[in-house]
Order: structure tokens, then C-alpha cells, then sequence
């Protein structure tokens, strides 16, 4: 379950650019909930479509054939769509550029607005005067991004496939956070009206004790090396370690820049309600 978490990731992309679209306060916001509705209904119909066509079968062209489950699609478009099959190619390609510009965005955009506020160097708030986006940020995020896949694809395979593995249960752990983060945030308006009660509190109170309760399950579960690829240290699984250790990595930069720049987290830099 935490690994279907995964599928959503990329989508809030449409909230952090809330700042580069028109009428700010409310296209964001619908984007998002359209593209969730979206993906939902994208993935249900191909789910239920490739189990109406393939089966559950452990044989042939089967979902349930181990020689299948690497790249089901790729099974089947061949049957599926004959002489056509090399669309297949080109959609997983032209997906996997569109997962990596939204990968690359949202967190410049992150690393953008914690510049600006002082809960990063001031480095992270440059805009570029040619492009107007993040150009440090950026550059910032894909020079770490490249230095750990290469340094995971290069240390162990093994290694790779466990960070992928463990990329649900970091998602669960920043979707919850934030989800109660809003809850916090918008507490003095939760009880003002139906329509502030339901989406100011209980909905991102329900999401965000659901996916902490996830990660907490999720985490407990990759303690078991058997859980990922099978590789551990001292014990523990290696999918724990990684999620974990990205998380603590967190938390000690975040120790670290409160020492540094401790406006922002003392409110003095972004007050509520400003």
C-alpha cells in the first residue's frame, strides 16, 4: 500500500507553481484535485483493463507469471496492439520525461521559497533574470539527485531498488506531515463554517493520520531485510535504513540551519496569517 503512495508523487507540482499561474488562490488548488481525480481514474481503468485482458494466471501472458511482473505492459503490447506496439515504447518514454520535469520542479520551488525565507542559504532564492525560475535551486536538486543515484547505482543494485522501495514510505511520511501542518495551520478558522471545517480540518486530519499510520506500518514492515532486496545491515533491512537515514539526514539540516538562520523557525521571518 505504501508503494501506491508513489504513483501520486509528482502531482502537487501544481501547488508549488501556485506563484507562477493566474488568479493564484484558486487555479492551483483545482488543478490538484483534478489531476488527483485524474490519476485515479487513469490507473483504475488500466488496472481493470489489463486483468480483463491478461488475467491473474501465473502462466502465459498472465499478471500473475513472474516473468511478467517486471514490465507487464511491455508483455503485452505486443498482443494487444500489434504492429502499434512501439507506441508503448514512446508513452513510457515520454512519461518518464514528464516524471522527471515534475520531479525537478516541485522541489526547486521548494528549495525557492525556503531560500527566500531564510530556512536556507540565500543562494536557493536566486531567480534566473533570463528564465524567472529557481536557477540555483535547480541546479542544486538535480547535482544531488544525480550524485545519489550514482552513488547507489554504483555502490550496489541492490541499493537503487531498495531507495525506489523506500520512496513510499518517505512519501507517506511528507504527505502526513504537511496534511497536519494544515490542520495546525488553519486552526483558528477550522469550526468557522461547514465548508472550512471539512477541508480546513477533518479532511487533511483524516489523510494525514492514515499515511503517518502507513508510514509508521511501512517502516516497521523494511525493518525485515526481506522486505526489499533481501540486503541489510547489522539486521535491518535495507529499505529501512535508507528511508530512515534520508528522513534523519532531514531532520540533522534542519537542526543545523535553526542554529544558523534561527528567524524563520522562530516565526520572525514568516509569521501566520502574513
Amino acid at each position: 500500500m505504501s508503494l501506491s503512495i508513489f504513483i501520486y508523487w509528482g502531482w502537487d507540482v501544481t501547488l508549488t507553481m501556485n506563484e507562477e499561474t493566474k488568479n493564484p488562490e484558486k487555479t492551483p488548488g483545482r488543478a490538484a484535485t483534478v489531476t488527483v481525480l485524474v490519476i485515479v481514474v487513469i490507473y483504475m481503468t488500466v488496472a481493470l483493463a489489463t486483468l480483463s485482458f491478461a488475467g491473474v494466471g501465473d502462466t502465459g501472458l498472465g499478471a500473475g507469471n513472474p516473468e511478467n511482473q517486471g514490465s507487464i505492459f511491455a508483455v503485452l503490447a505486443g498482443p494487444v496492439m500489434g504492429p502499434f506496439a512501439i507506441l508503448m515504447s514512446l508513452a513510457i518514454l515520454s512519461s518518464s520525461a514528464a516524471s522527471l520535469q515534475s520531479t525537478f520542479v516541485s522541489p526547486a520551488r521548494t528549495l525557492l521559497a525556503m531560500g527566500h525565507y531564510q530556512a536556507l542559504p540565500h543562494k536557493f532564492g536566486r531567480i534566473s533574470p533570463t528564465y524567472k525560475s529557481p536557477s540555483y535551486a535547480t541546479i542544486a536538486a538535480a547535482v544531488a539527485a544525480a550524485a545519489f543515484y550514482v552513488i547507489t547505482r554504483t555502490t550496489s543494485e541492490n541499493a537503487l531498488w531498495d531507495t525506489i522501495t523506500a520512496l513510499g514510505m518517505m512519501i507517506c511520511f511528507y504527505y502526513g506531515v504537511t496534511a497536519l501542518a494544515c490542520v495546525w495551520f488553519f486552526r483558528a478558522q477550522a469550526f468557522s463554517g461547514a465548508r472550512a471545517f471539512f477541508f480546513k480540518f477533518l479532511a487533511p486530519l483524516l489523510g494525514g493520520v492514515i499515511l503517518l499510520v502507513m508510514f509508521f506500518k511501512t517502516a516497521y514492515d523494511s525493518m525485515d531485510p526481506g522486505y526489499g532486496s533481501g540486503s541489510s545491515i547489522g539486521g535491518l533491512g535495507l529499505v529501512f535504513i535508507l528511508g530512515m537515514g534520508v528522513i534523519l539526514l532531514g531532520v540533522v539540516l534542519m537542526l543545523v540551519m535553526s542554529r544558523l538562520r534561527p528567524g524563520f523557525f522562530k516565526g520572525q521571518v514568516l509569521a501566520r496569517g502574513l
